[in-house]
């Protein structure tokens, strides 16, 4: 039976990536929405098919065809709406950054959990043919032991020295306390480290960054640079920013025994090309653009998480361990030193 589905936020990133990708998704049904502005909720409800549009959270909540719900309101507000959801017995599908504070993240998961409902991430980047194959290769050893991961991922408009305004949420992306204390690494790092821990299978310990913001007069960062270790022996490098012109997302894995090389687009399209060259395997993969496939990807695996009452791919877990790489990344920018990760248990 299709899954039911709901939005919280009629953004730009409901419009035009997951809703597309749900409709183009197996046993997939957009039920409702929730916008405060009714006119704008019932705007995208027809421009989409869903069935009902709500100016009030407790109505959609209220709708019984609603199984599962996609939250995507501003940051500080994900794990109230997250909280919310779990107590209707509705499943979260939660996007990125899962929650601003560490306390928020561990309520979530607790609460999803006590709700006996699913809590998964929208990290997409998961879901790239590309990324599962460099995951694959890794954990089967082609590499040999993992030395060192790099990952660099962001936009930005030659000649602007910042960044365009993002299609109406401009005010709440420019409020540090909104946003979380960060900017790029909120809207672009969390997928990259995500993406990091997904294909190596190591925890972050300990983090080291630098940014262009996190001081008094420029508490948001565009540019962030992080310096990362991780538990089973790897060192690894993030960029990400919002000035940097070419639109990209690289991704390169090195170890003993060879190395693997990869670029897809940062917002997460499927496209682009993997090489893995070692003592053992030696094959170069291209994958031809598609927008919406590593969202449909997404959304079909959280269904069958549910249907197989297991944990998604990216579970609350996942967001939670981001959460604390996020912060530490804070931290360390504001105050000019090395922060450890001591993981908390959810």
């Amino acid at each position: 039976m299709a899954l039911g589905w709901a939005f919280i936020s009629t953004g730009g990133h409901p419009d035009n990536n997951i809703a597309p990708a749900l409709t183009a998704a197996k046993d997939a049904d957009l039920v409702a929405v929730y916008s405060r502005d009714k006119g704008r909720g019932e705007a995208f409800a027809e421009k989409h098919g869903a069935k009902a549009a709500y100016d009030s959270i407790d109505g959609l909540l209220a709708d019984s065809r609603v199984d599962a719900v996609f939250v995507a309101s501003p940051n500080h507000l994900h794990a109230q709406h997250g909280l919310q959801c779990a107590a209707a017995g509705k499943h979260v599908l939660m996007e990125k950054p899962m929650t601003t504070t560490l306390d928020d993240a561990v309520a979530l998961v607790k609460g999803c959990r006590d709700g006996g409902v699913k809590l998964g991430m929208g990290f997409m980047m998961r879901h790239h043919l590309g990324h599962v194959q460099a995951q694959q290769a890794v954990q089967k050893g082609a590499l040999g032991r993992v030395t060192l991961a790099q990952v660099q991922g962001g936009g930005g408009v030659r000649g602007e020295e910042t960044p365009p305004a993002r299609s109406g949420l401009r005010a709440w992306w420019e409020d540090p306390q909104a946003m979380g204390g960060a900017s790029s690494m909120m809207g672009t790092g969390v997928h990259l480290v995500d993406l990091l821990r997904f294909v190596l299978g190591q925890e972050v310990t300990e983090v080291a960054a630098i940014t262009d913001g996190q001081t008094e007069s420029r508490p948001l960062e565009q540019l962030v640079t992080m310096s990362l270790r991780f538990d089973g022996g790897a060192l690894g490098v993030m960029c990400c920013g919002r000035v940097l012109p070419d639109n990209r997302n690289d991704l390169t894995v090195y170890g003993i025994d060879g190395r693997i090389t990869g670029r897809a687009t940062v917002g997460g399209a499927l496209q682009g090309k993997l090489e893995v060259v070692s003592e053992t395997v030696n094959k170069t993969m291209v994958y031809p653009h598609n927008r919406h496939a590593v969202f449909s990807a997404m959304l079909e695996e959280f269904h069958q998480a549910i249907q197989e009452d297991r944990e998604p791919l990216a579970s609350g877990i996942d967001g939670l361990r981001v959460v604390e790489i996020t912060l530490a990344m804070i931290e360390s920018a504001r105050h000019g030193r090395t922060v450890k990760i001591s993981q908390v248990q959810a």
